[in-house]
């Protein structure tokens, strides 16, 4: 077996073709939960009902994270994508209730009104030069206030017809239609992030906001968009959220936005020296099979034991990265006298991710 060149004494030697626990932490993880589980409750873990769970459980919630994930490579945070998704909703679900309009029109007008409340957010953010974090986190009040007021702080039920909820509720080729959905928002947000101009120029945003201003690129734009398509997505994941319940219900939303942190922080720390969409993906299934392990293993009762593993999971995968040196967005601390601030109040003499300031001359030229 060909391994890796020697290291310090006391230093596990990782097989070349291994990827570096430092680099895929989250499928180590996996691969160590499959381990435990299939162990531990080899009769009840692997069987197709976890997986279909755990598959079409968590597209909601990967699709948020994905949502998250967007502005974060520019520099941003999305606190409101969770309540934008219920946001979502609740409009489809209210013109289902007490409108005669198509199904396809009202998702649009939901995804449009999620489109419009994330530009506020993005101009609250750059022309206001509120910090992104406090403008997205007052956005999702706003936004869960209004939910309630459009339901009347009610459930909506039985509004939906059924092929909208056979879209979300059927399986095509053994594989739940929804996970499609998500692979196919994952696609292109993967090809437009690593393959595109627009991609790098977002990834520079991110990294220097002040250097790629002075190169030429518009920063605010690219800001702004990002917060506009983050809502768009969250929005998306609001429609198959109602399409795989069939209803609206006022305790959707808000929770979805630790899980999708936690994914998003846990994602940033693999494969790439930043966030990166395979990452995301990985984290969140990561996280979804150990927490469906542990609810399976604890039947009793033990309700705090999810919560608990998602916590560990994301300190430990993020304190292995930073060690190594790996972890996103690191910036040195701010210097006196000038430099302008990215849309997380941070200032943008910040280190840069290998390439990104190449990526900066090349969107320039």
């Amino acid at each position: 077996m060909s391994l890796s060149p020697a290291s310090p004494a006391g230093r596990v030697q990782v097989p070349r073709w291994l990827p570096k626990p430092t680099n895929a932490s989250a499928v180590y993880l996996l691969a160590i939960e499959f381990l435990v589980f299939g162990l531990w409750i080899p009769g009840i873990y692997f069987t197709s009902a976890t997986f279909q769970l755990v598959f079409s459980g968590q597209v909601v919630a990967g699709m948020v994270a994905l949502a998250v994930l967007i502005p974060f490579t520019a520099g941003a945070f999305d606190l409101s994508a969770g309540s934008m998704a219920a946001f979502s909703l609740v409009i489809i679900a209210a013109l289902e209730q007490h409108t005669h309009l198509n199904i396809v029109l009202g998702i649009v007008i939901g995804l449009v009104a999620c489109a419009f409340v994330g530009l506020l957010s993005g101009i609250v953010t750059v022309f206001f030069r509120v910090n992104s974090f406090i403008a997205t986190l007052g956005m999702s009040q706003v936004l869960t206030a209004a939910a309630l007021l459009i339901s009347n702080n009610q459930q909506i039920v039985g509004v939906f017809g059924q092929h909208f909820l056979n879209a979300g509720q059927g399986n095509w080729l053994g594989i739940p239609r929804v996970l499609y959905s998500l692979v196919a928002v994952g696609l292109v947000m993967w090809y437009v992030l690593d393959w595109t101009p627009l991609g790098r120029r977002m990834f520079a945003t991110g990294s220097n906001v002040q250097s790629t201003r002075l190169a030429g690129i518009g920063t605010n734009s690219i800001i702004i968009g990002s917060l506009v398509a983050s809502a768009v997505v969250a929005g998306l994941a609001g429609v198959i959220f109602g399409a795989q319940s069939g209803s609206y219900s006022i305790s959707f939303g808000a929770p979805l936005l630790f899980p999708a942190l936690a994914s998003l922080f846990f994602g940033a720390t693999q494969f790439k020296n930043r966030p990166n969409v395979w990452g995301t993906f990985v984290a969140v299934f990561a996280l979804a099979f150990g927490v469906q392990g542990l609810q399976l293993g604890f039947s009793g009762g033990v309700y705090w034991l999810p919560t608990f593993f998602n916590g560990m999971a994301l300190l430990i995968a993020v304190a292995f990265a930073a060690r190594a040196g790996r972890l996103p967005f690191r910036r040195r601390p701010a210097r006196t006298g000038g430099g302008d601030q990215t849309a997380n109040g941070t200032q943008g003499q910040g280190r840069t991710h290998p390439g990104d300031a190449s990526a900066v001359e090349q969107t320039s030229a």
